[in-house]
């Protein structure tokens, strides 16, 4: 199995200067450490485009908890956000007859690409040196198919993608130490209706 870990250290050996860099964020928690860490290389833009969440106000909290962080974490180059429109309506037409899929699956993976895709085609269409996301540093996410797609979306839309697994070196611990830190809202599950179904059942 790939180390991206070792992947990103090689890529980050070797820039000059200071790229931009396209961030695809899930909630503010996530983006934590993944801001801290990567901005001390790129000037960021982190693209808040998650349609999968639900209710719309689960949409609209995690978003202004994530344009708060941005505000307020200490970096050492520039990080805007961008909050895309909420569009449930793109989530449900990739996950079509996969309702029922286990969390973890192909559904998932769906979602992955669909938020990665619209992180390759603004970054295309904005001039970013780079793409990627902050899903790696889930522990629940699966690192090499983020990857992958993220390779796959890089030939297509012709920029690179960062390789990452965020979680590693605790990223993960440090994004929880954060969140205490700034006081983020740390919701309870991934976002998407099927996973709020499974977690209210106990499942």
């Amino acid at each position: 199995m790939q180390n991206y870990q070792k992947l990103l250290d090689g890529v980050l050996s070797e820039l000059g200067g200071t790229p931009k860099l396209l961030l695809h964020a899930c909630c503010a928690p996530c983006s934590s450490y993944c801001l801290e860490y990567l901005s001390k290389y790129f000037e960021i833009t982190v693209l808040c485009y998650n349609p999968n969440i639900s209710p719309a106000e689960e949409y609209e909290k995690r978003a202004a908890e994530l344009v708060r962080l941005a505000g307020e974490l200490p970096v050492k180059n520039k990080v805007s956000v961008v909050v895309e429109e909420y569009s449930p309506e793109d989530f449900f037409e990739v996950s079509r007859g996969l309702e029922d899929v286990p969390e973890g699956g192909e559904r998932c993976f769906k979602c992955y690409r669909l938020r990665l895709e619209r992180a390759a085609r603004y970054a295309a269409e904005n001039g970013f040196d780079y793409f990627c996301s902050t899903l790696s540093i889930s522990p629940l996410k699966n690192a090499q198919k983020l990857n992958e797609i993220g390779e796959e979306l890089s030939e297509i839309y012709k920029v690179p993608h960062l390789p990452n697994d965020f979680k590693k070196r605790g990223g993960y611990l440090r994004s929880i130490e954060l969140s205490r830190e700034y006081d983020l809202y740390r919701q309870n599950y991934c976002g998407c209706v099927f996973s709020k179904r499974k977690k209210e059942n106990g499942e």
